[in-house]
């Protein structure tokens, strides 16, 4: 009896223990994309290593509220999707914005003309229409409309659309040209009202804008293609005294007004003269930004500087793509060799060459966004969704990479590591959602979190090193040993 009675007990001990283990355990699911071969894969078994790595989250600890992740709708994108089969448009656009595939949130696109186009356009084609009774968006029906309407149509939690002008009317410019110049004054009050025309017919064609920035790149491309030049107060004072006061008159009250649209690292001086007083700073909902400014730098300082200027405000990567570069074709393993340039490893100044060294296009794409994740950024947006195996259409042959390749003479498609690469954050970090407390205890491995409005916890872990390691996830007081093997990004989600 003795020995029953020790038995029963002993079982009911290993069985509380047990309990407790379990109850211990946090509840995961694991995806996967890697050098070796794994694209979003669902991930279950996952091995030892000898080196451990220790992510700690905190959801008491909260920062910026996400906006969105996505890509751009390009004239490009639009006329090579107008030549693939009805097959292939469906199958990218669904791989995009329906649940199942990226689920996009956050997009861009361009008012009028950019470089991925197929020609110079502006919307404005009759000079010195001074009430624009001449606007018209003709030039985006046959291609950059029908796309935008398609994903529209697919996408089931809908998505944020930011719009861009180049270039503003070349009439309205100094130098009557759709590259480079200056916006004359006389012509303020028309530009404001070109913006509140563009928002007034695309709302006629079933689309809304959520938000536009007032001209990308303000300090011009080198005046390659389409652009025009702003010093941080010209800009603020055309948003505060013309683009700002129209739009509300016009009912477009609602529709965000995002500053600069430029690299990070020019961004102090625009935060200064943008959010110098409650004046100038009245209109601008936040601040759009781009990475060339760099191949790996993701410019913290510059970041959390801009936040602590305007806290309450956006803080939105609007433009990220593996730049001056003809995309591999079908070649995997490309996409997480060292093997990328960009322009600065050409044309940068001697001074500014260390920024731009040669890259993996993975790991920039990871360690950018998580970067930003991890300092205040709350939307990224990728550059074309779309683009031919030369890197285009671009009028002025500025070849680029897209995460999806297309060629349109054999109706092929492409789906690069690029792809999935940016699905790890659209699909797992939803709009919404609160970036929290995460921190690691690797210099080579990096991490963010963030928790969704549906109370999981999505936790993004990139590893561009050629080590294997172990991760313990801890949440409260609840642990979770993982693995991810060398060159691999994952998102964890924790229900």
């Amino acid at each position: 009896m003795k020995y029953l009675k020790y038995t029963f007990f002993t079982f009911l001990i290993m069985t509380m223990i047990n309990c407790d283990k379990k109850n211990d355990a946090l509840e995961i699911e694991v995806y996967e994309t890697s050098a070796s071969g794994n694209a979003m894969t669902k991930i279950t078994e996952f091995g030892k290593s000898d080196s451990l790595i220790t992510i700690d989250l905190n959801p008491e600890e909260k920062f910026q509220t996400i906006t969105g992740f996505g890509g751009s709708f390009t004239e490009a994108s639009a006329s090579l999707l107008n030549r693939l089969s009805k097959e292939n448009r469906k199958k990218i656009l669904d791989a995009y914005f329906s649940e199942d595939g990226s689920n996009y949130s956050l997009t861009r696109t361009h008012i009028a003309s950019c470089d991925f186009s197929l020609s110079n356009y502006t919307y404005a084609k009759v000079e010195n229409d001074m009430t624009l009774e001449n606007f018209t968006i003709e030039d985006d029906k046959d291609d950059l409309i029908p796309m935008i309407k398609e994903a529209k149509a697919i996408s089931k939690d809908g998505f944020k659309i930011i719009s861009s002008p180049w270039s503003c009317p070349p009439w309205m410019k100094d130098n009557k040209n759709y590259v480079g110049g200056k916006l004359l004054p006389e012509y303020n009050d028309v530009f404001a009202l070109y913006f509140s025309k563009y928002l007034e017919a695309y709302k006629n064609e079933g689309i809304d804008i959520w938000g536009v920035t007032v001209i990308n790149e303000p300090h011009g491309n080198g005046n390659n293609w389409e652009s025009t030049h702003f010093s941080p107060k010209e800009m603020t004072d055309f948003v505060q005294n013309h683009l700002g006061p129209k739009l509300e008159k016009d009912g477009w009250g609602k529709t965000k007004i995002l500053g600069y649209d430029q690299n990070r690292a020019g961004i102090k001086e625009w935060a200064d003269e943008m959010y110098r007083d409650e004046k100038t700073s009245k209109y601008f909902a936040g601040m759009a930004i781009h990475w060339y400014e760099s191949t790996y730098e993701v410019f913290p300082e510059d970041l959390q500087y801009a936040h602590k200027k305007a806290p309450n405000k956006y803080l939105i990567e609007t433009e990220g793509c593996i730049d001056s570069e003809i995309p591999h074709w079908q070649e995997d393993a490309w996409y997480w060799q060292k093997e990328a340039t960009d322009w600065g490893w050409d044309w940068a100044s001697e001074k500014e060459k260390y920024l731009h060294p040669k890259y993996a296009p993975v790991n920039r794409y990871a360690n950018d966004i998580i970067g930003c994740l991890n300092n205040h950024v709350d939307g990224w947006i990728d550059w074309n969704m779309v683009l031919d195996r030369q890197g285009g259409p671009n009028w002025f042959k500025n070849w680029c990479v897209a995460p999806v390749i297309v060629d349109p003479e054999k109706d092929e498609v492409y789906f690069t590591p690029l792809y999935y690469t940016m699905a790890h954050f659209s699909k797992f970090m939803r709009p919404g959602a609160v970036k929290i407390g995460c921190i690691i205890d690797s210099k080579n491995v990096v991490s963010t979190a963030v928790q969704n409005p549906d109370g999981s916890i999505a936790v993004a872990i990139f590893n561009p090193t050629e080590t294997k390691y172990s991760i313990e996830l801890k949440l409260n007081n609840k642990k979770r040993i993982i693995a991810i093997p060398a060159k691999a990004l994952q998102t964890v989600v924790i229900k």
